[in-house]
Formats: C-alpha cells, sequence, structure tokens
C-alpha cells in the first residue's frame, strides 16, 4: 500500500487542515467583524427622523391621546430598536394642560422577526423616569378612562405569543423611575408616588396584566421612610368602563406609624410602630368587594414604651360601586373573623359619596370587652395612666353617626349607649375600689314636642351629638357612695361631683384617673378637716383646653323672697 507524505497533502491544499479551509475560516470571520461594525457604525448614519410622525401616529393612536417627540434614533445592539427623545403625551382639554405623560427618553425595542415583514412590531417599550398625572375630576371621572377604553377596541395579540398572527402582539411596556402625581382638577394634590416600577402586558387576548410599585410620599410636609406600596391588578376587556373586570391585590407595608400619619393626616400623631395594609378587590370599575386588613404592631405613643405595646388586626368588607366612588354594607371586626368567646368590635356603615363622608351612616358595637383590656390600652394611648391601676368589669354597648342628609347644615349626629357592667377601679396603694356598680353612658332621647305636649314628627335637622353620664357610685369615704354625673357634647364636657368624702380619697380618684384630677385638689376647701365632708363640686373642660373645677358651695346663696306680712 502507497502512504501519503502529510507534507504533500499540506502542499496540496487537499486537507481539512489546508490553506482554502484556514482562508475560508478567515472570511467568515471577517464577515463576522464586518457585521459587528456595521451594527454600532452604521445607525448614526441613518436618518429614521423620517419615521418620526410615523411613530407619533401610530402611538397617538393606540393611546387616544396626541403624542409628540423631539428625536428618534435607530440602535442595533444588544437588540435593534428606536429611542424616542422627550416623549410626551397631551391631556384631554377637559382635564386641562398640563401633558398625562411625559418622559426624557423611550426605548422601543423591535421584534427580529418583524423586520422580514411589513408589520413591524415591538416587544418592549421602556419608559426612563416617566411624570405621569392622574387626574379625578369634581363629577368622579379620570382622565385614563379613555386610554382604558381605547386600548380595550384595539385587537392585540398575547406578548408572549411565539410566533406572529392576524393581530400584533402587545408589547410589554415598563417604566422605571416614575412619578405618578395625583391632581384633582385642576389642582395637584400633595399626594405622590416616587421611584415607582411599573409593567403593563397581555397575557391573552381579554386582558391586561398590571403591576406598580413604589414610594407614597407628600409634598406639603417632610417625610422620609415611608415604606412601600405594591400593586398587582388584571383589567378585562369591555364596552365601557364600569363594565371592566378587575382583580386586584395591594399592599402597603413597612411604614412606620409617625411617618404613615404623616402621610395621612400632613403631621406626625406621635404614634410608633409597624404598619401593614392588605387589600383585594374583584369584581367590575362599577361593582366589586372590597377587603381591606389592617395590623398595627408595637403600637404606642411615642413619649414612652409601656410594659406591652397595642397589637391590631382590623378586617374590613364592604361593596364598591360607582367607579369606587361609594360603599355600601361595609363590616369591619376586631379580631377578624368575630371568633366566638373574643372580646369583639364590630362596625358596620356605608358612605355614598367618599367624598362626602360627613353623608355617612355608621354603626358600632363592642360586646364583653373586659374592663382590663381597656385599661391596657388606656396605657398605650396615655402617658399620665400611674402604675398599678386595676379595673375589672365588662363593657358592652353601640353607637351610631347618622350622616348629613341634603339641604342640612349641621354635622351629622352620633347617638348610643355604652354600659361599663360591675366596674371596678382601685390602685395597688389606695384602698378599695373607687367605683362601684355600673357606668353607663347614653345619648338623652330628644323628641319635639307641639304647643298642646303632643310628640311631633321626627325634626329635618337632627339635634347635635351628647351623651348623658348616668350617675357613677364613688367609694370616696363617705357611709353613703357619692355620686358623679355628667354630659358630653360636640364642644367638651361637664363632670358633677355631690355626696359625702374625704381629702384622701378624692386625691386617690385624682390619682387613678388624671384626666379627672386635672385641677380638683386646688378645688378642694382649706378649711375642711380630712375626715368625710359634703362636696358639690363642678368641673367643665371644652376640647383641647384646660379643666376647671369649681365648688359649687363656695358660691353666695341669694336670700329668699318673702313676702311681707299684713
Amino acid at each position: 500500500m502507497q502512504k501519503i507524505d502529510p507534507t504533500e497533502e499540506l502542499k496540496s491544499g487537499e486537507g481539512t487542515g489546508g490553506p482554502r479551509a484556514l482562508l475560508r475560516h478567515l472570511r467568515w470571520i471577517a464577515l463576522g467583524v464586518l457585521a459587528l461594525l456595521l451594527l454600532v457604525l452604521l445607525p448614526p448614519f441613518i436618518n429614521v427622523n423620517r419615521f418620526q410622525r410615523r411613530i407619533a401616529t401610530s402611538i397617538s393612536g393606540s393611546l387616544g391621546r396626541p403624542v409628540h417627540l423631539d428625536r428618534v434614533s435607530l440602535s442595533l445592539l444588544p437588540l435593534p430598536g428606536f429611542t424616542l427623545e422627550n416623549f410626551v403625551v397631551s391631556e384631554d382639554p377637559a382635564f386641562g394642560s398640563e401633558p398625562i405623560i411625559r418622559a426624557n427618553e423611550v426605548r422601543a425595542t423591535l421584534r427580529i422577526s418583524s423586520l422580514w415583514r411589513r408589520r413591524v412590531e415591538f416587544s418592549t417599550i421602556s419608559f426612563t423616569e416617566p411624570s405621569v398625572n392622574l387626574v379625578h375630576m369634581p363629577d368622579g371621572k379620570w382622565n385614563i378612562e379613555s386610554i382604558l377604553l381605547q386600548a380595550s377596541r384595539i385587537a392585540a395579540a398575547p406578548t408572549a405569543q411565539e410566533k406572529a398572527g392576524p393581530a400584533p402582539r402587545f408589547p410589554y411596556i415598563e417604566a422605571t423611575g416614575a412619578r405618578l402625581n395625583v391632581k384633582e382638577g385642576a389642582e395637584k394634590t400633595p399626594y405622590s408616588l416616587t421611584d415607582a416600577e411599573f409593567a403593563l402586558w397581555l397575557p391573552n387576548p381579554e386582558q391586561w396584566r398590571l403591576r406598580l410599585q413604589g414610594k407614597p410620599m407628600r409634598t406639603d410636609t417632610s417625610v422620609s421612610d415611608t415604606g412601600t406600596l405594591r400593586l398587582e391588578a388584571m383589567l378585562g376587556r369591555a364596552r365601557s368602563l364600569g363594565e371592566v373586570p378587575i382583580e386586584l391585590t395591594g399592599s402597603w407595608r413597612g411604614a412606620p406609624l409617625g411617618e404613615a400619619s404623616k402621610i395621612l393626616f400632613a403631621s406626625d400623631a406621635g404614634w410608633r410602630g409597624d404598619l401593614a395594609l392588605e387589600t383585594t378587590i374583584k369584581g367590575t370599575m362599577d361593582s366589586s368587594v372590597v377587603v381591606a386588613q389592617l395590623r398595627l404592631n408595637d403600637a404606642r405613643l411615642a413619649e414612652f414604651v409601656p410594659e406591652q405595646a397595642l397589637a391590631v388586626d382590623l378586617e374590613c368588607r364592604g361593596q364598591a360601586t360607582q367607579l369606587f366612588h361609594s360603599l355600601t354594607q361595609v363590616r369591619c371586626s376586631w379580631p377578624p373573623g368575630e371568633a366566638q368567646g373574643k372580646a369583639t368590635l364590630a362596625v358596620s356603615g356605608s358612605v355614598p359619596d367618599v367624598r362626602q363622608w360627613r353623608a355617612s351612616t355608621l354603626e358600632a358595637g363592642v360586646s364583653d370587652v373586659p374592663a382590663s383590656a381597656l385599661v391596657a390600652g388606656w396605657h398605650v394611648v396615655s402617658t399620665r395612666v400611674p402604675a398599678g391601676v386595676a379595673a375589672s368589669g365588662t363593657l358592652t354597648g353601640s353607637l351610631s353617626f347618622d350622616g348629613l342628609k341634603d339641604g342640612q347644615a349641621q354635622a351629622g349626629r352620633w347617638a348610643g349607649e355604652l354600659v361599663l357592667a360591675n366596674a371596678s377601679l382601685k390602685t395597688a396603694t389606695d384602698g378599695p375600689s373607687l367605683v362601684t356598680g355600673d357606668v353607663a353612658l347614653r345619648s338623652p332621647e330628644r323628641p319635639t314636642m307641639d304647643p298642646r305636649g303632643r310628640r311631633r314628627h321626627a325634626s329635618p335637622t337632627p339635634p347635635a351629638s351628647e351623651f348623658l353620664l348616668e350617675p357613677v357610685k364613688l367609694a370616696l369615704g363617705g357611709k353613703e357612695p357619692a355620686l358623679m354625673d355628667g354630659r358630653v357634647d360636640e364642644s367638651g364636657y361637664m363632670l358633677h361631683l355631690t355626696g359625702m368624702a374625704s381629702t384622701a380619697r378624692l386625691l386617690a380618684l385624682a390619682k387613678a384617673v388624671p384626666q379627672i384630677g386635672d385641677g380638683l385638689p386646688e378645688a378642694l376647701p382649706t378649711d375642711r378637716a380630712a375626715g368625710p365632708f359634703r362636696v358639690d363640686l363642678t368641673a367643665t373642660r371644652q376640647w383641647g383646653e384646660a379643666q376647671v373645677w369649681r365648688d359649687n358651695t363656695a358660691r353666695p346663696v341669694a336670700p329668699s323672697r318673702k313676702r311681707p306680712r299684713r
């Protein structure tokens, strides 16, 4: 057999490692390098501004709003696409003149497969630090309503569909570093969402999925750590906005109570602890079921740390109608589910218009709440409660709020009753219980009478909110209990104390309930012995002002007028 010399094979160029193969490889490498250079160097020399009007018109047709942009540039790496500079979506004149969306830069990435077809499709549209204005008008309409309806009329294929079909595939729309501002008509409110991340896509032809995350902020006060607001929603197609199906889950977590109160009330309410709020909505935009759960952990006042902080787990359910402007069948319970055998707070009512909350109606009830729980809560909300205060009894009752009606000028009216049955109150060092029996606070019945003394029909203007404290028996050192009654209304309260009492027991009452004790020692008569003596004292306090005690026995008694004898 004849042997082949490898050198001869190399010279002949017929082997796989010959010069021809090497040259072929070099050609491919050169073509790859040339293609890469073209991808990098060619786009700046391609004038795509002639597509600017076509791109703006296409986006404008999708949104139903005029769209403006200053410049369009083409980039081929890492994926081919367009960069839109100074992108602006104009507002409907009915909602104002400020643009609804403004972004310095928008990146629209092309689907590579669409380059071989006449119809161009975008796989993603990315907004960098856009500013979005959400406008709510006095008639209840939002500026995004027409955009949602316009999008629902356009046929689109799912975002993740692999192959092109008759309908264009909906792009994945995202935004980073966004800011969402809320406006009431032409006036911008202090509420906004900053550092927001947004995503919108079409999982199937009949529904959109939306994801939003950001930090709630308020511009009229200084806030720092406000937690994170997260929303995930599904929106379906419909002929009108009210018929749009919606499934939403939302949460607000990681907000300290002090910063959360700044967001809600524009000032620090003085509370400390952690807040967690979760919400689910299911139904349509015009009629849906809303479930919300509020949790407060380690809640306390900022001034001190109590032995046991307050924990709140409150659940509310209701029906939202009229594009979430009305709430009916609202029911809240603490603890959630009203577990049998547990102390329960239940609230029910309705809000015909969330923009006029004073027209709401409300009913609240408490059942078998132990007095020890009231004292524990009292320790959390007040720094003045002395250590060692103990109470017994159970609180039961109900309250109602009848809101404003058409044509009424006064505020709504509170009514109802609260009864602490078999109550007792004492301190560790001041002897037996200061309170014996029941403590009842009730609203008076005020039937209107005609001049003949007959009951009239209810007045169209309800009476003002007022509650009467029924006489409470107090063991203040006398053989018979002293009595305290009073009145509470919208302006303040009044307390009236009568009976036999000793100085030591009066001071013990002032120590056990510092709010009652404000100014009491100064009102006690100085010429009385320490033993029991008769008292007739009245305390008055206007809300937000100091309490004043007055000794009624110190007032001079007007002489009686006797008829002269004839």
